[in-house]
């Protein structure tokens, strides 16, 4: 992993890139459930990074009376844009990190729904920012991480909600995380 904002595999040295170990939710496994699906993980890197401050977490509910509109800042490094081709659609990566402002269409028990329909003025993510942050407008709250979407990246980012007691209840024991 690395907090650099373009990733090139030639110009990494040991200072930008981090190892850790992943782990993942174990209620996901049991099965895919629409109402909490429990999508969500941890990466504990193995030494400390300097430099870099965490960003903030949601307090417990704090998104469930998000307004209709609410500005939120995506982030990824996925594909930055879909064409048409022979044969279907095309996806083009470059592994630059991104930024996108859409606006909060619903909320959800355990989702964020997002607009990203560039009609409305509205940016987003695509396939590659899975897990990515979504924070709240332009603060360092991530309030949600980046599940899935539509097919061509324009019309819906469906977020995973980090101020839920079951995300809660899974972030809790990582001794490095900051529930508020």
């Amino acid at each position: 992993m690395t907090f650099d904002t373009a990733y090139d595999d030639e110009s990494l040295t040991p200072t930008s890139t981090y190892t850790g170990t992943f782990h993942a939710d174990p209620l996901y496994a049991e099965s895919y459930r629409q109402n909490d699906p429990h999508d969500i993980a941890v990466v504990v890197l193995d030494d400390d990074v300097v430099g870099i401050t965490p960003a903030d977490l949601p307090e417990a509910d704090s998104l469930s009376s998000l307004s209709r509109g609410q500005a939120i800042t995506s982030v990824g490094y996925g594909a930055y844009d879909v064409s048409n081709a022979p044969g279907g659609k095309v996806f083009s990566y470059d592994d630059v990190r991104m930024t996108a402002v859409g606006s909060l269409r619903a909320v959800n028990k355990a989702w964020l729904r997002i607009s990203m329909n560039p009609a409305t003025g509205d940016g987003g993510t695509c396939y590659g920012d899975s897990g990515g942050p979504n924070f709240l407008d332009d603060t360092e709250v991530i309030a949600a991480t980046t599940i899935t979407g539509d097919a061509v990246c324009r019309s819906t980012n469906t977020t995973y909600r980090l101020d839920t007691p079951s995300a809660r209840a899974f972030l809790e024991p990582f001794p490095d995380v900051d529930l508020p």
